[in-house]
């Protein structure tokens, strides 16, 4: 199987450069058969590196000791789940995950668009398979996973510890389909540039794979937050680490240009502006799995120091310069057809909002490599911590939830008074009775009652959107639930948006609550005894130690009371590991969490002594529940985006049936 893998990527690369050419050959001449044999080739590449993937995978399920890779991240005790996920636990793993991942966009873009956008797709394709020739050729010559050792050890040194949990058995491949997936619309772009058909049609074609990648490295960042929140032990969920603000940036520009294109369809605006953001929002992609794999930067989540660094840093210079190359090129085709009519309309809402997106990833860019470019000038490495990044993009969080709930309600062209009070009125009268009240009962930090505020004021917002919709339809004679319904049927997209914004509110007011009123209480505590934390009581009872076959394990039993009712048992671990992991990491702490949507009662086992006294760290983290919540919510909105309308599939019916004609007709003649 190792000689098979190690055959696939060499095949996989010769044919990915093979389509590279073929594409353009096909897209220059208009010759079909050219571009026929480039749409095969990617789907052979797909399953050469499915081959090459089912390889690797198979390499760690058997404890192939002899490859580098298998001897570096995983040992006989670690069990197969964790052994499967040791797949993209290294170097050499993670960038065959990323080619793998994409060689599965390609087929798919090829099998969905093999009878429409025939002058689009050929560029379209070669330019996804230049960027799949880069990874490919990483992974086939430069950072294999198939190297061989000299003798094959007994053991492994084992998988890091942190990387022991079944939400990194999700979290790195979610946010890999995000990261990846952000290369389908960059590529659509390129088609564009490439064939000069600068209209709509690429907008149209990968609105959707914007979604689906947006969807992804949203749902990444989320659970990469919940891993840090039960895995790390130090009470929180986000700390601004240079990987999760990797993955981050990406995800601000692409919510700028899925907000963009609305504009540029509607009214045939921001043409270059929407062309400029998808290239920097593929330029951010790739830029964080530049700085996770090139040693760089230090993070729990970064890869250790490798010589991949210069390729990468060679292929994003590349890819700018060639692509505001032909931006630039093309600059007098990507003129605007209309003109802002007032600063009162829902485009300038979506323009400012735009703005504040990309003001947000830019602070969050300086703030990443400021360390990295303080070395390289002074010498010495100048980190940038939470407070900065707090300082400068919490008000910008603020104003763009101010403006989500604008954006909406806002008229196109120029807003009347009569619309602004309309639709305006009692959405702002909500929000500022919502800060009223919570200052009253007691509330008094500012950012969290302007927060508390503006999420009732969008909350209004869209609950005015959906009544008044459904409120129409039932007057023809549905009844409610039925009206609304087709109310979102009809336009999924508009109102799978207001979905989407339920969940941000969500996610919102549970970082705001969880941000502002923590309390927290540190205690070493002797059995039997008992520490008070706001409306709970713990009482320590025991302290159990045992080994299991992986690691040497410290147990805490405690039992929690509110008001002296009886809420159950919680236990809270230290285990070091027996074996020392591939960062040489050798223990780690397991929290015990009770979550409830008022809050979470969060206890750490900080230390313990041999005559059974242990010490506590206690937090209640208000309304975190709030958080995970809302990105279901979240994702249920983007699931109703993409769904197809019956529209869509009439069209789709139409474009297949017309070009099955067209080739009809060629073939008679």
């Amino acid at each position: 199987m190792v000689e098979t893998g190690s055959i696939c990527l060499f095949l996989s690369f010769v044919i990915s450069v093979y389509t590279l050419f073929a594409s353009l050959v096909g897209g220059k001449t208009r010759k079909r058969e050219f571009t026929n044999s480039a749409e095969n080739g990617a789907l052979a590449v797909f399953i050469l590196l499915t081959i090459a993937s089912g390889s690797l995978i198979h390499a760690l399920l058997t404890r192939d000791f002899s490859l580098k890779y298998v001897s570096s991240n995983i040992s006989r005790d670690l069990p197969t789940l964790y052994s499967i996920t040791a797949f993209w636990a290294g170097q050499a793993g993670s960038l065959l995950l990323w080619a793998w991942i994409l060689s599965i966009y390609t087929a798919l873009v090829v099998l969905l668009n093999r009878r429409k956008s025939r002058e689009l797709m050929p560029y379209v394709l070669a330019s996804l398979a230049a960027i799949s020739s880069f990874f490919i050729y990483l992974v086939a010559f430069v950072e294999s996973p198939f190297e061989k050792l000299p003798f094959a050890p007994d053991d492994g040194r084992g998988l890091n510890p942190l990387l022991q949990n079944p939400y990194m058995a999700i979290h790195p491949l979610t946010l890999y389909f995000g990261y990846v997936g952000v290369t389908v619309p960059f590529a659509f772009a390129m088609g564009a540039l490439l064939s000069g058909r600068l209209g709509d049609e690429w907008i149209r074609n990968s609105r959707k794979w914007t979604i689906l990648a947006w969807t992804f490295l949203g749902i990444g960042l989320l659970l990469g937050a919940r891993w840090a929140y039960l895995e790390l032990g130090w009470g929180g969920y986000w700390a601004w680490d240079p990987v999760e603000n990797a993955a981050f940036m990406p995800w601000l520009t692409a919510t700028a240009f899925l907000h963009s294109v609305m504009i540029q369809e509607k009214k045939g605006m921001l043409k270059k502006w929407n062309m400029a953001l998808i290239i920097i929002t593929f330029f951010l992609a790739l830029f964080g799995t530049f700085i996770t794999r090139s040693g760089i930067i230090s993070s729990v989540h970064s890869f250790a120091q490798s010589n991949i660094g210069p390729f990468f840093l060679s292929f994003i210079g590349f890819i700018l310069i060639f692509s505001f190359g032909m931006f630039t090129l093309r600059l007098d085709q990507l003129k605007s057809e209309n003109r802002y009519d007032s600063i009162l309309s829902r485009e300038s809402a979506f323009l400012f909002n735009n703005l504040i997106f990309l003001a947000a990833a830019f602070s969050v860019f300086l703030g990443t490599i400021f360390p990295i470019v303080s070395e390289a000038i002074k010498g010495e490495k100048i980190l940038v911590g939470p407070p900065y990044f707090n300082r400068v993009n919490v008000p910008m969080g603020l104003i763009l939830i101010l403006l989500m709930g604008i954006g909406p309600l806002i008229s196109w062209r120029k807003a009347s008074q009569e619309n602004l009070m309309k639709n305006f009125l009692y959405p702002s009268i909500l929000g500022i009775l919502t800060a009223v009240v919570l200052f009253l009962v007691g509330i008094r930090e500012a950012v969290a009652l302007i927060s508390f505020g503006l999420c009732a004021f969008v909350a209004a917002t869209i609950f005015i959107e959906f009544y008044r919709g459904t409120k129409v339809r039932a007057k023809r004679g549905e009844n409610y639930l039925l009206a609304l319904y087709h109310l979102i049927s009809r336009n999924r997209r508009r109102y799978g948006g207001y979905i989407v914004h339920v969940g941000v509110i969500l996610i919102v007011i549970g970082i705001t609550a969880s941000s502002a009123f923590v309390t927290q209480k540190e205690a070493t505590l002797k059995k039997g005894e008992s520490i008070s934390v706001n409306h709970y009581t713990l009482r320590f009872d025991e302290l159990n130690q045992y080994t299991t076959e992986m690691k040497h394990v410290t147990a805490a039993k405690l039992s929690v009371f509110n008001s002296e009712r009886s809420l159950g048992v919680i236990v809270p671990e230290k285990n070091v590991y027996k074996y020392e992991g591939n960062r040489d990491i050798d223990n780690e702490t397991e929290v015990a969490l009770r979550s409830t949507f008022k809050d979470d009662l969060y206890v750490i086992l900080t230390n313990f002594d041999g005559n059974g006294t242990a010490s506590f760290r206690v937090l209640i983290n208000p309304m975190v529940s709030w958080i995970w919540a809302g990105g279901i919510v979240l994702a249920l909105g983007a699931i109703v985006i993409m769904w197809p309308s019956a529209r869509e599939r009439r069209e789709e019916a139409v474009v297949r049936y017309s070009v099955e004609i067209s080739e009809e007709g060629t073939a008679k003649v």
